[in-house]
């Protein structure tokens, strides 16, 4: 499927991002499926945001250097989590270890292309976008159109949520 060209000079509108919901430690984040990351990793200030104090909780890393596209990124240690793409037809928990960077500013987890290609995941970017992971291409999981703002952990509980998370995934 082609899509229409855009207007001369606008061309960079034309494009879509892979970003979609997960859940880690119980928790709704954005993760966006990134084919040319280098390594999972996710800005500190986003990760203050939907896990408050787990920066005392990162592992070390040292004598590593990271780049994006001409800036220097500056790794403040390793957080070791899961990653829930949650389906009503069976979800995938997905063992990752994030970097944490003090300068990326991006407002979402940033999934590298090894682990992609680890758990299988492939993405569709026919008329209707969306991904699959592991052999079952019928289980599609979908792309958020528009990044929306995460809201704040609440002190309430989710029963139906924990019930999910305990009980019906694969």
């Amino acid at each position: 499927m082609c899509k229409t060209k855009p207007a001369r000079g606008k061309g960079y509108t034309a494009g879509a991002s892979c970003i979609t919901s997960i859940l880690m430690n119980d928790i709704e984040a954005k993760v966006n499926l990134e084919t040319v990351a280098f390594c999972t990793c996710v800005g500190k200030d986003y990760l203050q945001d939907i896990l408050p104090g787990c920066k005392n909780h990162l592992l070390p890393i040292e004598g590593e250097q990271f780049s994006s596209a001409s800036n220097n990124m500056y790794p403040l240690g390793i957080l070791d989590t899961n990653l829930l793409f949650s389906h009503p037809e069976g979800s995938i928990r997905m063992k990752t270890e994030i970097v944490v960077m003090d300068n990326c500013t991006s407002q979402h987890i940033i999934l590298e292309n090894d682990r992609l290609n680890f758990y299988g995941i492939d993405i569709n970017n026919h008329k209707d976008r969306y991904f699959a992971i592991g052999e079952n291409k019928r289980q599609k999981f979908a792309f958020s159109n528009m990044p929306k703002k995460i809201s704040l952990v609440s002190s309430k509980r989710d029963t139906y949520k924990e019930e999910f998370v305990a009980y019906k995934l694969v």
